[in-house]
């Protein structure tokens, strides 16, 4: 190495290191950090940051149902831990800001020399917004407004601020400073179009939409950026339509439209279904809708949104009265790929109440239970759709009982040829379809051989039906065979019967037989699922089944009957139940009501004449009835002392008299008596409670299962539901206390419920005895225990001591002579005794 080349070298090394001192203001160390800093740091933050958003307007979806936020970004409810980031890629955005700042921040004598710092605090800044941490991201902007006034970002970092301001709900702050930011002659027209976004997006949150309109419209036609003009076209669009103006709303989407393929598709196709949504079908030019629609259905580029033309098409049809067709598209729109759950809801909240409207409320409950399942349980619709759901649980609950029972009963009336008939046609069918999949490749539902030699043993299989349908043994299910064997197939494939048959040949040679080979095995004429017998056999034939199935089907046509009279005003839905009902031997409590509910809806039928005959029967036939009382004076109903109404809280009064025993016999006869009236759960529920101060908790608990079950709409099954899982658990794990750590006691005589007068004796001792010897803070009551006994219990005794003193007192004195059976308990054992009715576990133990 030459002598100029050493010197060349060194004096090039010694520029370096002289440069990178960020404590000498000179030229060269100003521009080596300037450059440095933009050309490495910067840059890197800056594809960093811009990865990030890209990852943003990815995983964004927007709402086309409600008017689209200027800016494409989800707010994250979620907080984080500290240091911890939510996009990696704004996380590197904001550590390069930081070390551009750290490296090559120039602070001298109170003034910054390096011109790109502005540029370091603005990454800075976004990477914090972006990251959703708006307040350090605030602190980013107000520091370049604070420490570099005569920035050419100084404009740039005010918009950033007052967008912050708006994310933190400060509105009303950034609404102020984006007007005086609009009023600065020295915008660019970029600055001038997010000023104007940013202020239309702070009236809009404020509910403002009129006063977002013209920053919108100016933010559209100063922006560069053609993305952004159509979204704002388009959200300008949705204000008009707001505000009720089509047709200026119309015209935004018309500028959408304009920009066709320079912006992105899916403003376009949105602009076209809005403008759709707007048509006035009073024009007298429906056709060109359907054209329109129609073209953009066809459409190849529009095959990411045939979900929302489908829809439209859907809509247009529906305004048109051609509702099958209607049906037709919103089916389309539904089986078609897409990622608007709010739609999918559209679609099915749709197609339910067309089948609501239609009264197949079966199918209608279907669809509201899938519109429930994509919509937002925060939504008000969505408690409105919940309770119509609820509304149908009981039409589909006997809609099903009466289905099913209706087909049991049909096919017992069949003579044994008819059967045989039609169970051969059902499983030829099924067969046929099995061939079909075997040709497809596919495993057929198979329960009977496996491989030639037909060793399974579902052969053996009984048939299902009432009794042997407890049975869980794995080879008297059915289903659960068909599936084992289902797997076998796929796993091994067709086997015979031999030892170490895992390890075999055929095991070897597995991975070169394909699905089709092994199926040729099959024998279908030995599957029990391809047999009209197996269907047959489960065919009920005892009579008091048979019975039970007729009176299931009655109650279940009954309860229709009233719940479409009464729910829905299907008259003619209601009148077909009941009619049924009356000509299908029903039960005697059935018949007079039926006939009631029928004499009703011919009235709000206009059919005359059929409500005067049923009329004339209710008076002939039960003239002493109730009914009958309704129909000579229907205001004889607000003051019927026999209705539910009134009996109900006669019997409420027994209950809380202790007459039990008269609460649960009588609650039956009204259950019975007022079969389908709303009143009836509520006798359920209060026998339940009276069942309980009888028999105790387990007792306690069937009975409210059994409301829960039989009435699991109404408040009473909810309620008792609610006891089952809350309060009973907590009562069946009650134990006794030690009476030694307690203050309450009671003083217990045990009698017997025949020996009324003999009982009143004592009680009237007790209380003279009270008064006598002035124990004011005392009293006695009678409580019953069980069927046949009773406690005469005295209450407020403080100690075991003054309890066993007071029990010989009472034995002792002359005045009383009280010498029956008594014992003493504390008053936290004595309600575990009364709950539990556990009293000879308590005597023997304690």
């Amino acid at each position: 190495m030459n002598t100029f080349t050493r010197i060349t070298l060194f004096l090039i090394l010694s520029v370096a290191i002289f440069s990178c001192s960020r404590k000498k203001d000179t030229f060269i160390n100003r521009n080596y950090h300037a450059v440095t800093a933009e050309y490495n740091t910067l840059y890197n933050g800056e594809i960093a940051l811009e990865q990030g958003r890209e990852e943003i307007n990815q995983n964004y979806t927007d709402n086309y149902w409600d008017i689209l936020p200027v800016e494409r970004m989800n707010v994250d409810e979620k907080i984080l831990l500290p240091d911890s980031v939510r996009n990696q890629n704004f996380g590197r955005a904001e550590e390069k800001a930081v070390k551009a700042i750290q490296k090559h921040s120039m602070q001298i004598s109170g003034k910054e020399r390096n011109p790109q710092m502005d540029e370091a605090y603005l990454l800075l800044g976004k990477a914090r917004y972006f990251d959703q941490r708006f307040i350090p991201a605030l602190d980013a902007f107000n520091y370049i407004l604070y420490r570099y006034p005569a920035s050419d970002n100084i404009n740039n970092a005010r918009i950033w601020r007052e967008k912050t301001n708006i994310r933190i709900g400060n509105e009303k702050l950034a609404i102020k400073n984006l007007k005086k930011i609009l009023d600065s002659d020295r915008l660019e027209d970029q600055d001038i179009a997010d000023a104007n976004a940013s202020l239309a997006q702070a009236y809009i949150n404020l509910k403002y939409e009129d006063s977002a309109v013209s920053p919108l419209n100016n933010a559209a036609e100063f922006t560069d950026v053609k993305a952004e003009e159509g979204r704002y076209y388009y959200i300008l669009g949705q204000l008009h339509n707001r505000l009720g103006e089509t047709a200026t709303a119309n015209a935004a989407f018309d500028r959408v439209i304009e920009l066709h393929r320079k912006s992105p598709r899916i403003y376009y196709v949105n602009a076209q279904v809005q403008k759709a949504r707007n048509f006035d079908f009073n024009s007298g030019n429906n056709q060109y809708l359907l054209d329109l629609l129609t073209e953009l259905e066809e459409d190849r580029e529009n095959r990411p949104y045939l979900d929302k033309i489908y829809f439209q098409l859907g809509e247009y049809y529906s305004r048109i009265d051609s509702t099958e067709t209607a049906l037709e598209y919103y089916n389309k729109s539904l089986r078609a790929p897409s990622s608007d759950i709010y739609l999918k809801s559209i679609n099915y909240e749709i197609l339910a109440n067309i089948n609501f409207d239609r009264a197949e409320y079966q199918n209608a409950g279907k669809y509201f239970d899938s519109t429930l399942t994509y919509m937002s349980p925060d939504l008000l619709e969505y408690r409105t759709i919940k309770k119509k759901r609820t509304n149908l649980d009981d039409v589909i609950k006997y809609e099903q009982i009466a289905e099913e029972t209706d087909s049991i009963l049909r096919l017992t009336a069949l003579s044994e040829d008819d059967r045989i008939t039609y169970f051969t046609e059902y499983t030829d069918a099924l067969k046929e379809k099995a061939l079909k999949n075997i040709e497809a490749g596919e495993l057929p539902v198979y329960t009977a051989s496996i491989g030639a030699s037909n060793n399974f043993p579902s052969a053996n299989v009984p048939p299902a039906g009432p009794n042997n349908s407890g049975n869980t043994f794995y080879f008297y299910n059915l289903l659960r065979v068909s599936k084992g064997a289902q797997e076998f197939l796929r796993v091994w494939g067709s086997r015979e019967l031999a030892d170490n048959w895992r390890w075999g040949s055929t095991a070897l040679n597995q991975s070169s037989t394909n699905a089709q080979e092994r199926l040729m095995d099959i024998n279908l004429d030995n599957d029990p699922l391809y047999d009209p017998m197996t269907y047959i056999n489960q065919i009920p034939t005892e009579q008091l089944v048979l019975d039970s199935l007729a009176t299931q089907q009655n109650l279940a046509y009954y309860q229709l009957g009233v719940i479409y009279n009464e729910n829905y005003a299907e008259y003619d839905l209601a009148a077909k139940r009941l009619e049924f009902l009356l000509g299908n031997d029903p039960q005697q409590r059935l018949i007079l009501p039926a006939k009631y509910n029928l004499y009703k809806i011919y009235g709000a039928q206009n059919r005359l004449d059929e409500q005067q005959r049923m009329r004339n029967d209710i008076l002939q036939n039960y003239a002493d009835s109730r009914y009958a009382a309704f129909i000579n004076n229907p205001e004889s109903i607000q003051r019927d002392e026999n209705s539910p109404e009134v009996l109900y809280n006669n019997l409420f009064r027994q209950y809380e008299a202790q007459e039990f025993e008269e609460v649960i016999s009588k609650s039956n006869e009204y259950v019975q008596q007022f079969t389908g009236d709303p009143m009836v759960p509520k006798f359920e529920l209060l026998k339940a409670r009276a069942t309980a101060r009888l028999m105790g908790v387990d007792a306690y608990e069937q009975a409210l299962n059994y409301v829960a079950v039989t009435y699991p709409q109404t408040k009473e099954g909810q309620s008792a539901q609610d006891i089952i899982n809350r309060t009973i658990p907590d009562l069946k794990t009650l134990e006794f206390v030690k009476d030694s750590l307690q203050n309450n006691y009671k003083l217990i005589y045990p009698i017997s419920n025949d020996e009324v007068e003999k009982n009143e004796e004592i009680v009237k001792t007790i209380k003279k005895s009270l008064s006598e010897l002035d124990y004011n803070d005392l009293n006695v009551s009678v409580d019953i225990y069980d069927i046949d006994r009773s406690f005469i219990v005295v209450h407020g005794l403080t100690s075991k001591s003054k309890a066993l003193g007071y029990q010989e007192l009472l034995r002792e004195n002359k005045k009383y002579k009280i010498a029956g059976e008594a014992f003493v308990m504390s008053a936290e054992n004595y309600r575990i005794v009364q709950i539990k009715k556990n009293l000879r576990n308590y005597m023997d133990n304690y």
